[in-house]
């Protein structure tokens, strides 16, 4: 079910309306969508077990999330072990082969520093030496904090994607369509304004310090991309 309730938006009447909607609500132009990734606990596996254990030396799963402004999901990734890199995961996505491939002529995603600035995904300014280029950053995070609120409301509403909740006692494989289900589920929920269990704290989703990939095909047009929408803001 996941094809049929999270798609990503590649025709220019789907992403008008995102864009619309994310400029009204961060002033951040042309966004289709923003990206991050989050991880889900598991058990050590007997199979790779090694693969599996992320930066915070806990073994999980590591899930790509693409939302819109209203945090519905467009994209969910989840085949990698913790261990993987979240730019290693998009590179090897199909929403990442496609608009690699030019599937989106006009639009971005917002991805943090751990992304590589490319003409379709717009980073922030590692260390910003201007004015205009912390207010880029100010802007940029102002509308890339969505895809994090979603990350929270869909471990809210499935505790057992939360750490909170433990860890998930099966295998990788079927952790993975856990996930996926989760993901199809929160959609519905939005669509249909289920409301979160009460008094129920949201979880914090909170990644290390993003590790910033070398530079990449790409980077300098991203770049020129990046300079031109900082002096528009």
């Amino acid at each position: 079910m996941v094809s049929r309730y999270i798609r990503f938006p590649y025709t220019v009447r789907e992403q008008a309306e995102i864009k619309t909607q994310f400029a009204a609500m961060s002033g951040f132009p042309n966004v289709i969508g923003a990206i991050d990734c989050t991880h889900v606990a598991i058990r050590a596996p007997s199979e790779n077990e090694f693969a599996y254990v992320n930066r915070k030396h806990v073994h999980s799963i590591n899930v790509q999330i693409i939302c819109d402004s209203n945090m519905t999901l467009t994209n969910i990734v989840a085949r990698w072990p913790g261990s993987t890199h979240d730019s290693f995961i998009l590179t090897h996505s199909s929403v990442g082969n496609r608009l690699n491939a030019g599937a989106v002529r006009d639009g971005w995603l917002l991805g943090d520093s751990g992304y590589p600035l490319r003409r379709w995904l717009l980073t922030p300014f590692l260390n910003p030496q201007s004015a205009e280029e912390t207010h880029y950053n100010e802007v940029h995070s102002r509308a890339r904090a969505v895809v994090e609120r979603a990350i929270g409301i869909l471990k809210c509403r499935w505790r057992a994607l939360d750490a909170s909740g433990g860890r998930l006692l099966y295998h990788p494989a079927k952790v993975c369509k856990i996930v996926r289900a989760c993901g199809v589920l929160h959609n519905i929920a939005l669509r249909n304004g289920i409301p979160l269990p009460p008094d129920l704290p949201l979880p914090q989703h909170y990644d290390p310090e993003p590790q910033p990939p070398g530079r990449q095909e790409g980077y300098q047009r991203g770049a020129r991309i990046r300079e031109d929408v900082m002096r528009r803001l």
